[in-house]
Formats: C-alpha cells, sequence, structure tokens
C-alpha cells in the first residue's frame, strides 16, 4: 500500500508523510497491525497486515496466474507478489514508497525499488503486466491521473490487473496512518489523498479513458478487474528484463535507485 501526492502522471513527487511513519513500518517489521487508514472524520479502515506480511495466498496466485510477461507491482508492500514471482523464474519489480516495505521485499528474494509511481521508473511503457493490489488503486486519490500513468508504463495492449474495493463505492478522502483504533491516538503524518473505488465504478472510469475490459472476478471475498491497454501494439518495443530493470536505474542515480539490499 502507498499514497501519492496528485501530480500530474511522470512528475516527481517526495514519499507521502507516512512513508516513514512509526506505525506503517512498525506493522511491517512485525508482520501483524493493528494498523489502519482514519479519514479526517474519524471513520477507519482496517488494514490486512497479516496477509500482506505472509507468502501470497491461493487468491494472490490466482491473479498471478493471469499476470502476462514482465510484471510491474505499484504499491508492492511488504514484497509476497513480487517473491513469489521471483521464485517462478518471472521478470517482476516492485515499488513502494516505504523503505520497510522494499527491505522486506528483497529480503523475500524479490527486485524492488523505493519509488513513487508518478516518479519516473525502469521500463516505462514496455511493462506487459502492472498489478494494483490491495486497494492500491487508490493511490493518489485521483484514479484518472493513476489509470494514464499505469497506461504509460505498459506496454501497448498490456494488462492492468486491480483489486477493487468489496463494496459498490467511489471515493476520495484525505486520510492519516494509526496503529491503534483509539480516536485520540495520535495519527502519523499529514493527511494524504486516498481513493476507494468498486468494480463498477472502476471500469466505467476505465472504458471513459479507452481502456477495454479484460475480464472481472471475485475470489475469497476479494474482488478484481483486468483491464487491456488500448495503445496499439508494436512490433518494436522490446519487455524489459531483470538486469535492464536494475542496470538502468544504477545508471541513472546509483545511490537513490539502486534497490535495496538486506542489511
Amino acid at each position: 500500500m502507498k499514497g501519492a501526492a496528485r501530480l500530474a502522471p511522470g512528475t516527481p513527487s517526495p514519499a507521502p508523510a507516512w512513508a516513514a511513519s512509526d506505525p506503517y513500518a512498525a506493522a511491517l517489521r512485525s508482520g501483524h497491525g493493528p494498523l489502519f487508514l482514519r479519514r479526517t472524520d474519524g471513520w477507519l479502515l482496517p488494514l490486512d497486515v497479516e496477509r500482506w506480511c505472509a507468502r501470497a495466498d491461493p487468491v494472490d496466485l490466482e491473479v498471478l496466474d493471469r499476470c502476462e510477461g514482465a510484471v510491474l507491482d505499484v504499491g508492492c508492500g511488504p514484497g509476497r507478489l513480487v517473491a513469489e514471482l521471483a521464485a517462478r523464474g518471472r521478470t517482476a519489480l516492485g515499488i513502494d514508497v516505504s523503505e520497510a516495505a522494499v527491505t522486506r521485499t528483497v529480503r523475500l528474494g524479490g527486485q524492488s525499488l523505493r519509488r513513487s509511481v508518478f516518479e519516473p521508473l525502469p521500463g516505462e511503457g514496455r511493462w506487459d503486466t502492472v498489478l494494483l493490489m490491495d486497494g492500491n488503486v487508490g493511490i493518489g486519490g485521483d484514479p484518472r491521473a493513476l489509470l494514464a500513468r499505469v497506461a504509460a508504463l505498459l506496454a501497448p495492449g498490456g494488462l492492468l490487473i486491480a483489486e477493487t474495493a468489496p463494496v459498490d463505492v467511489d471515493e476520495r478522502a484525505d486520510v492519516q496512518l494509526v496503529g491503534v483504533t483509539d480516536a485520540h491516538a495520535r495519527a502519523a503524518g499529514s493527511p494524504f489523498p486516498w481513493a476507494r473505488i468498486g468494480t463498477r465504478a472502476l471500469l466505467r472510469r476505465a472504458g471513459a479513458a479507452g481502456w477495454h475490459s479484460a475480464g472481472q472476478w471475485t475470489s475469497g471475498g476479494r474482488r478484481f478487474v483486468a483491464l487491456r491497454s488500448s495503445r496499439p501494439a508494436s512490433s518494436s518495443a522490446e519487455p524489459p528484463n531483470s538486469t535492464a530493470v536494475i542496470s538502468s536505474q544504477r545508471a541513472r542515480n546509483p545511490s537513490a535507485d539502486s534497490p535495496v539490499t538486506p542489511a
């Protein structure tokens, strides 16, 4: 899970206020919550830290079986999906603004970079599949802007798989991360924009932006949408590979852009 400011696609942005927060980093390091997104009106959304920090479950594996080619996991969190893809010998990269998330992903055997989706990324326009799991379709609080950014990351005709809200909702709000339910508990950092969007609303927004539906399904109480990029295919484009993904980062900025390595 991660958030980003409302910026034009491709515009670099600093990490949001919660990225280095104690509740989020502590939850990922310990492997359990409690952890919540709290709206400014006090409403709480529980975050499933235990599932994120576990191995990919059968529902996750169904999603990964649908992935095509090289996979970019946006908001990879502690890395269960990237690690599973790596174990399968697949080219995969996770990005997340949380150092704790990136570190844990690498320790599991996955490739990961500390980066916002709205910043320059390796392999832009050449990824075969982009994942927005665990509510990450809400990144930045603007699904339209996020869809546009993902379209620019994908190869022509590429696949987006997004996990939608379990209810029919289409809302944007400023939220904070909190580690306890106490109404007086101190939230971590300044509020940041987030969105919750259900399958129906996402399909409507995607259709208006020129995406093609490639399927929708429910599994284990979780809902998913597959969307196909409308950009025409090109025979000259080459998919990213694991060596190019990492070497391109070192060439651009060796200190900031290299994957986090285990301590």
